[in-house]
């Protein structure tokens, strides 16, 4: 049976949210959404949180190459943005992008003002969802130091990361002494840690003067882990700083 908070939902994502992000150029219907674009699945998902009295829902953005996609031979024509692969470019939750850094959710209550939430949800999709996603589809969007290698370069190394399910690299910069890293990975990431240790380990024995760490970071800059050369059969790992 169908609560009215579900029914509102279902209207308001049809009637309302849908029709928003349409007007600023994105595809979709209810929950899932793209901005067009030839090189890659730039997406947007609605993740609905359901419970007794209670409905509210978040956007999850995602980041996938086409090429990977197809690559990768997962069911489906394209990306699901609220699912996990390990082969995106960058994928994030919408409240890492507004200026609270934090997990937001939008709650829709039966009323006169039910339209409050989802004019806001729009909102933050105009001014900060979407420029995030068309600065990252632009190549010279991004910024960092002097590329280490093409994206065919690292072919290589994103294949042993798509065989332990760890997102792939997405760039490899120089800059202040250090090879820099970026990639869909959270601290929390063990296997990413890991395997991302390996890959440091491969890249510091090649003996490249213009480095001497190498730094993983996120998607939104944000440091991860430090490896730095040592005696043994691994660099070592270092908390990033304060």
């Amino acid at each position: 049976m169908t609560t009215p908070h579900q029914q509102l939902y279902t209207e308001a994502m049809r009637d309302r949210f849908a029709p928003g992000l349409r007007a600023l150029g994105l595809s979709g219907w209810r929950h899932t959404f793209s901005l067009p674009d030839d090189t890659y699945w730039a997406l947007i998902g609605v993740v609905r949180q359901d419970s007794p009295g209670r409905l509210r829902y978040t956007l999850d953005l995602s980041l996938v190459h086409k090429e990977d996609w197809a690559a990768a031979a997962f069911p489906g024509p394209r990306p699901d943005p609220r699912a996990v692969y390990g082969i995106e470019t960058w994928r994030a939750r919408i409240g890492e992008l507004l200026p609270v850094g934090d997990d937001v959710w939008w709650e829709l209550l039966p009323g006169p003002r039910w339209a409050v939430a989802v004019e806001d949800s729009i909102a933050a999709v105009r001014h900060y969802a979407l420029p995030e996603l068309l600065r990252r589809v632009d190549p010279a969007g991004s910024d960092g130091g002097e590329t280490y290698l093409s994206r065919e370069g690292l072919e290589g190394v994103n294949a042993v990361l798509l065989t332990a399910s760890v997102a792939r690299v997405q760039r490899a910069e120089l800059a202040d002494k250090e090879l820099v890293l970026t990639g869909a990975w959270t601290r929390a990431d063990r296997m990413a840690r890991q395997v991302l240790g390996g890959v440091a380990d491969g890249f510091l024995s090649a003996g490249d003067e213009r480095f001497r760490a190498v730094r993983c970071q996120d998607t939104l800059g944000r440091e991860l882990w430090l490896f730095e050369p040592r005696p043994g059969p691994a660099p070592g790992v270092s908390p990033p700083g304060p």
